[in-house]
């Protein structure tokens, strides 16, 4: 299978300090992922004065009279530090992403030579949006959390009526709770938007733990995103439902593990690796007893035992009846 594209989602979770951005890029560096991306936006563009926060951001921020807006804004980052972090990123191996949120962010960001766009689940049903991404990004991630699937559809069709090609467009299951309860996860959809779309997918997790992912690797997963932080205790709206470097490091050990265990031909069939174990594990025709030669081989005076290197039991009828034409010793491999 080709490799599975692991995003480590670093998101906000620098909490707006660019020396935590830089941590956050050193510890996927160290734990192999494809990308690290990070949330490029203008907070006033993006969100009106009068919108509130989310039961999960109130919960984890435990500021319930705080804005979203004022939540937000704590945690943007200038254009300058994302050229610096950019850089950064180059420096230790992993490469740079962002999802942008506005017009001057996406802008940015093609200016920067970003040329995938990851759509997020709130942009989803925002049309001049999805026209501004498929007029600056020739290839598209799309995440489709509090999606239907017309929904998910009818923002395809903006993005391909606008110039993305659909072979370039991969679509990721996602749930925007965060965490999403177990129950809640839904993965069998991810298979129902490859079958309804005929593209590429992939799985966007809000949920605690490295199962989930892991599990839509084995499922067919194209593309992982999952959230990190540097500790989950940090204040914020997302490091609770977020890996700490530790796990992400297990995540992306575990899913490149799979993608070997999936591998392969596909066909059942004896691997090289096995092949060697046949004659220690399977068993031959042996001599229950001492039986000497001109004796007919009975089912008194035969019996099935290891190693297989001799006649298979599964000649077991053709043997019953046959004549020794040697002497054997008790557990000697038959031979006709």
């Amino acid at each position: 299978m080709k490799k599975v594209i692991i995003i480590a989602e670093a998101g906000v979770n620098h909490n707006g300090d660019i020396n935590n951005a830089k941590k956050l890029i050193d510890k996927a560096a160290e734990a192999n992922v494809d990308y690290i991306k990070f949330q490029t936006f203008k907070t006033e563009l993006c969100i009106s004065k009068n919108a509130s926060k989310a039961d999960y951001q109130i919960e984890n921020t435990q500021n319930s009279s705080e804005s979203q807006l004022e939540m937000v804004k704590k945690l943007e980052l200038s254009f300058d530090q994302f050229v610096e972090l950019e850089k950064y990123c180059t420096q230790k191996g992993v490469q740079f992403f962002s999802t942008g949120f506005d017009f001057e962010s996406l802008e940015f960001l093609s200016q920067l030579g970003i040329t995938i766009a990851k759509i997020p689940s709130g942009e989803i049903t925002n049309l001049p949006y999805l026209r501004k991404v498929a007029n600056l990004f020739p290839e598209v991630i799309l995440s489709t959390g509090m999606a239907t699937i017309t929904e998910i559809k009818d923002a395809i069709k903006v993005l391909t009526d606008n110039g993305v090609s659909k072979d370039k467009i991969t679509v990721l299951h996602c749930n925007t709770e965060y965490p999403t309860p177990m129950e809640d996860v839904n993965l069998k959809a991810m298979l129902h938007i490859q079958r309804e779309l005929g593209l590429p997918v992939g799985y966007s997790d809000h949920t605690l733990g490295i199962e989930v992912p892991i599990a839509a690797v084995a499922l067919g997963a194209t593309v992982i995103e999952k959230h990190f932080t540097l500790d989950k205790t940090l204040p914020g709206p997302d490091h609770k439902a977020s890996l700490e470097p530790e796990e992400l490091k297990a995540m992306v050990m575990a899913i490149r593990n799979i993608e070997k265990a999936i591998g392969g031909s596909g066909l059942k069939e004896v691997s090289k690796s096995e092949a060697k174990n046949k004659a220690i594990a399977r068993k031959s025709i042996v001599a229950a007893k001492k039986i000497v030669k001109g004796e007919s081989f009975t089912v008194e005076n035969l019996t099935v035992k290891r190693p297989g290197t001799g006649i298979s039991p599964m000649q077991w009828d053709d043997v019953i009846g046959k004549t020794a034409k040697k002497d054997f010793e008790e557990d000697d491999l038959i031979e006709l």
